[in-house]
């Protein structure tokens, strides 16, 4: 069996074996490691760049994502479509066609929030990936009528804030991003959601955003796919790093130390790394604090966990039933869109297909004894409709949504490129052939234009991007719902996909492709 992870060498963290058609699968090293080699691969170059090496590179212009090929993942699995009848609508074939199927969702225990389309965006936080993007991101999303969460750390990283006595004053650059979302809000649909690690509730930036800001939904963050760390960033100013220091963060190395900064000076380095601590889990704690943001005036607790170990997930399902939390999040390994360390995002944690079955069978039973179950999100590495409806199914009837992040963020990121070559008149010949002009460039320009009107000269190419986007995954999705005969979200089940092999057939219950229909296609042929 071939090496499931590229050890030694990736694009991610801008190294090459010398010998690449012939490395050791084990090491990842060239077989034949020469003396007087420059050091190209990982190896090498942490010889000399250390610690550097560990995370991807250039930090803050790239998202970053596991290269390890799972032994199970979402293409082993296929969509089972059907020539019979109509769920949802009149078995008509004038009436059961794509454009009529409903993508629209309501989440929450009191289902009182609803979406155009099942996507939440998970939390995006303090990286300058997230942060020089957070226009085309957050007014993308509102029109599309998708979830947006604020992710943590985005107020101590703001040098604007200002922060007395350990709690928060003004947060600029979060009040921005709430506005930005809030104000392209169109029919109620959507919601703008605000996460809190350790050092933000200890900052107190929920309660400042649901009292100051009107914000009605916040996030408990347990963890993510990538890592099973805190946040990090690169800090490239001393100033910054020290007031991050200042401000509670680890921050290495110590900014405030004369030897440090007297290295720095001389350029022996050129940046420091910021980390957020790692949350220590309670259930007495959790249902507290959860009753806590309630009692301040939230509307709807959230919670996202990571990659853990099984018991953290059942601990996550179960805590999140007792404090009836409003949406669970469930990351699976491999996904990030900062800089998490790269052999943590390759080797650590639950793969995507395993722990969304995992939480599949815990809140099965937890139904099955009468017990509250929270809606549910699957996320990592969720890219296409294909995937949507498979993460859909596989979590069904508990999976009312999944999460997206580096696809709608690579979206955005598209779409303002573009903007900017429109503005520069260098317009590349892969796209010159579809216009020179937004309104000819991005498909859903003149649909959108005749919805807002002249406020439609004020959407960035970036927010055209996600927006798109998210226009494409409708109809994607829609088609394979109607190939399914399946013209609502509520009526896809586990009965709608097939796992094409045993290994994943037994990971996550779902019949193998030459076992599905068995009982039913002995009475046709026997009829």
């Amino acid at each position: 069996m071939a090496s499931l992870s590229k050890i030694n060498a990736s694009a991610a963290t801008l190294t090459k074996n010398r010998t690449e058609d012939s490395i050791v699968p084990l090491s990842g090293m060239c077989t034949t490691c020469v003396d007087g080699c420059i050091g190209m691969c990982e190896i090498g170059k942490s010889a000399y760049r250390g610690h550097e090496v560990i995370y991807p590179q250039p930090f803050g212009i790239i998202t970053a994502a596991a290269e390890k090929n799972y032994p199970v993942d979402y293409t082993h699995f296929n969509i089972m479509g059907t020539a019979v009848g109509a769920i949802g609508i009149e078995a008509d074939p004038d009436k059961a066609i794509f454009p009529n199927v409903n993508l629209e969702q309501k989440i929450g225990a009191n289902k009182g929030i609803k979406v155009k389309f099942p996507v939440v965006i998970p939390g995006l936080g303090s990286t300058n990936i997230a942060k020089n993007n957070w226009e085309g991101l957050a007014i993308g999303a509102a029109l599309s009528g998708i979830m947006l969460t604020i992710g943590e750390n985005v107020v101590a990283m703001d040098m604007t804030s200002k922060i007395k006595n350990g709690k928060i004053l003004k947060a600029p650059d979060l009040e921005n991003r709430i506005k930005l979302y809030k104000d392209w809000q169109r029919g109620g649909y959507g919601m703008i959601i605000v996460q809190a690690n350790v050092e933000d509730t200890r900052l107190g930036v929920q309660e400042y955003t649901i009292q100051k800001l009107g914000v009605e939904a916040v996030e408990l963050k347990w963890g993510q796919g990538a890592k099973d760390i805190g946040g990090e960033v690169k800090i490239k100013d001393l100033k910054k790093a020290q007031i991050l220091r200042k401000r509670g963060y680890v921050v290495l190395p110590d900014p405030l130390d004369p030897d440090v900064i007297k290295a720095f000076e001389k350029r022996a380095f050129s940046e420091f790394e910021r980390h957020s601590r790692i949350g220590m889990v309670e259930e007495e704690s959790f249902i507290k604090r959860a009753e806590e943001l309630r009692n301040a005036g939230a509307k709807y607790v959230f919670l996202k966990t990571g990659a853990y170990r099984p018991a953290d997930l059942a601990r996550a399902v179960k805590y999140a039933s007792k404090a009836k939390i409003d949406l669970l999040t469930i990351d699976g390994a491999g996904g990030g869109t900062g800089m998490s360390p790269w052999h943590m995002m390759n080797e650590w944690g639950m793969p995507p297909v395993e722990i969304h079955s995992l939480t599949y069978f815990y809140a099965d039973k937890l139904a099955k004894k009468g017990e509250y179950v929270p809606d549910i999100a699957f996320a990592g590495g969720l890219a296409f409709e294909d995937q949507i409806f498979k993460a859909l199914a596989l979590g069904a009837p508990y999976t009312k949504i999944v999460g997206m992040a580096r696809g709608p963020l690579c979206a955005a990121m598209v779409g303002k490129t573009i903007g900017k070559k429109i503005d520069e008149d260098e317009i590349p010949v892969f796209i010159e052939r579809f216009g020179s002009k937004k309104e000819e460039i991005f498909v859903t320009a003149s649909k959108l234009k005749k919805e807002l009107g002249k406020d439609f000269d004020r959407v960035p190419t970036g927010a055209l991007g996600v927006y798109t986007y998210i226009e494409r995954l409708a109809q994607g999705l829609k088609q394979l719902m109607t190939g399914n005969r399946k013209f609502a979200l509520k009526y896809i089940t586990r009965d709608d996909i097939a796992a094409l092999t045993k290994d994943a057939a037994n990971i996550s219950d779902i019949p193998y492709v030459m076992d599905v229909d068995k009982e039913e296609v002995e009475k046709i042929l026997n009829g």
